[in-house]
């Protein structure tokens, strides 16, 4: 697919291919796309309800979009719609709409990117399984692309053409000790990228020998050597008090055979509950491709606690806000569909820099001329 240059939602959906014969062609395929964006948008979450909700304002939306024919699909031709769409070339479209958009926005080096899978529960119930995984911003927690996949364990093998088709040039792709893969690390830096995974018992070697050299140091702390870095921080928060070290060294850059090695990781977190005076500690082991010259040790903690975004502020959000979990639709790919207009939302509402999602769907529910604007079917102000 030819990357265009998308400036609004509407215009990145005329790379979606119309499936559509000819013969039944009463409305724009272009408007009812956008029609879909604009009721998950203001809360339906599946396509009797978006269905609903284009009918309950179909007289506003004429006036405000005098479109050829003076009526707006039903509810059937919503659903067949996301029944039918061509989901891979809507997440191509997706991914180019955020690429473009968030390079413009943002200009810091190494950006952090997620990478993590999400199961959509409804099918499950129905007997059949829909996992995708996704890539996401840490700032501004945007998807920049996502698949299916069969199962979480196929995110190993789905993740390198995942990222092939992502720019990695300036990010730094961060994920959990499933996808920490020769392989994937590998072919993570020859995109020029670079890689900050979580280790953990599935590589019980590597484990070990990186507790190893932090419990038995060659150096000690008051030497403060070259290859030894620490940083220290700490926050409240949810009831509790958390203190966080961070501790890299690149003394086994040259024992251990793991490809484009720079720095091996450990961070210890201490929590405690002022109220109870409980308190637990957390131990966990990474790598990374950066070296100390790019990525100092509270650079890496703040990507480390920037990949939670994907989960925080993408999968949850998804979840309770968008009501993803809850929704019952599950003939076909048209629970991918949904995910995918989800993820084009949330874009619009993260680029539109609103930090709570649930105060955006109250604006702009409260104003059907701002969800016009936001998506490209109306002018945007000046």
């Amino acid at each position: 697919m030819v990357q265009h240059e998308y400036s609004t939602l509407v215009a990145a959906l005329e790379g979606i291919p119309d499936p559509r014969k000819a013969r039944g062609k009463r409305h724009a395929w272009q408007l009812i796309l956008a029609l879909i964006a604009l009721g998950i948008l203001h809360g339906e979450s599946t396509p009797h309800g978006i269905g609903q909700w284009v009918a309950a304002h179909q007289e506003a939306l004429l006036a405000w979009l005098k479109p050829v024919r003076r009526y707006l699909p039903s509810a059937s031709t919503i659903r067949r719609a996301l029944l039918h769409i061509d989901v891979e070339r809507a997440e191509e479209a997706l991914q180019h709409f955020t690429e473009r958009r968030v390079k413009r926005t943002r200009k810091d080096c190494y950006r952090g990117l997620a990478l993590d899978g999400k199961s959509i529960r409804a099918p499950h119930k129905y007997g059949k399984s829909i996992h995708l995984l996704s890539a996401v911003y840490h700032r501004p927690a945007v998807v920049v692309a996502q698949t299916a996949v069969e199962s979480k364990e196929n995110e190993i093998s789905a993740a390198p053409a995942l990222l092939a088709r992502v720019d990695l040039r300036g990010c730094v792709v961060t994920a959990d000790a499933l996808l920490t893969q020769r392989k994937l690390c590998r072919h993570i830096v020859e995109q020029e990228g670079h890689y900050l995974m979580v280790v953990k018992d599935n590589h019980p070697h590597l484990k070990e020998d990186i507790a190893y050299l932090f419990e038995n140091p060659p150096w000690t702390r008051a030497e403060k050597p070259q290859e030894y870095r620490q940083f220290a921080s700490m926050d409240k928060g949810h009831g509790r008090l958390e203190r966080r070290t961070l501790e890299t060294s690149t003394a086994l850059n040259d024992y251990l055979d793991w490809p484009h090695l720079q720095q091996v990781i450990r961070r210890t977190t201490y929590r405690t509950k002022p109220k109870t005076g409980e308190t637990s500690m957390t131990v966990t082991y990474g790598i990374t491709s950066l070296s100390p010259d790019q990525a100092d040790a509270a650079h890496l903690e703040r990507l480390w606690r920037g990949h939670w975004t994907i989960e925080n502020k993408v999968h949850y959000v998804r979840d309770v806000s968008m009501r993803e979990d809850a929704g019952q639709a599950h003939t076909g790919h048209i629970p991918r569909s949904l995910a995918f207009f989800r993820c084009m939302v949330l874009t619009l509402l993260r680029l539109a820099r609103w930090r709570y999602i649930p105060h955006a769907f109250h604006h702009y529910r409260a104003s059907l001329k701002e969800s016009l604007q936001l998506v490209g079917l109306l002018p945007a102000p000046t």
